[in-house]
């Protein structure tokens, strides 16, 4: 964790992709103490914003595959037996967090992939059942991107305003309290849309 301290202490476009693999695998690096500091220093001239968006989502694509592919090919309970093991609470993982994950999934169909990166505490995960399902994997793709793009880009958004009122030695603080108000923004973009999805899909039905 030294070094994830270090790589949050100097971002740049290569430890923000990295970082943000991690994140998108089971390593808990929470996402809105990199891409909101980063955009902060963007907002400073050190960094271009959408580059960190880019970078950022980048990064999430590569361990939301990971996770994908892992989950893909080992199956459930090789998933269990690590999120059980030593090393899965290490990375603060347990078997009810995956089952949690693969609930949401099972209620909310492939849309999951897109909705559930903006949900914390699924965000990372939601890529496991994906691959336990064997859904389409540029589907998969494609919904993760859009999720973890539009995530990053509300990150980003905070820090960019956060630069214009509070110094950097206040910024971590800031964060934590603006987390509140990231969670009303989540959850209302998350049931925007799932209604929206559900609507499609209704209509679709009908027309048949």
């Amino acid at each position: 964790m030294n070094i994830i301290s270090s790589l949050l202490s100097n971002l740049n476009y290569g430890t923000i992709l990295f970082l943000m693999l991690l994140e998108s695998t089971v390593v808990p690096v929470p996402s809105e103490f990199v891409v909101t500091p980063a955009a902060y220093h963007a907002a400073g001239g050190n960094l271009d914003v959408f580059l960190v968006i880019f970078f950022a989502t980048i990064g999430a694509d590569l361990g939301a595959s990971i996770n994908y592919v892992v989950a893909y090919y080992v199956g459930r309970p090789v998933i269990y037996r690590f999120a059980n093991s030593k090393w899965g609470k290490m990375c603060l993982l347990n078997q009810e967090k995956v089952e949690k994950s693969e609930k949401y999934f099972d209620d909310h169909g492939i849309v999951a992939t897109l909705t559930g990166r903006l949900i914390p505490g699924i965000r990372h995960l939601i890529s496991i059942p994906a691959g336990l399902a064997k859904m389409n994997y540029w589907k998969f793709l494609l919904y993760t991107t859009i999720g973890a793009g539009v995530w990053h880009s509300i990150l980003a958004a905070l820090g960019w305003y956060l630069h214009a009122i509070v110094p950097e030695d206040q910024l971590n603080d800031k964060i934590s309290e603006y987390a509140e108000y990231i969670k009303i923004i989540i959850i209302g973009l998350v049931l925007i849309a799932i209604g929206y999805f559900t609507v499609r899909h209704f209509l679709k039905r009908k027309s048949k």
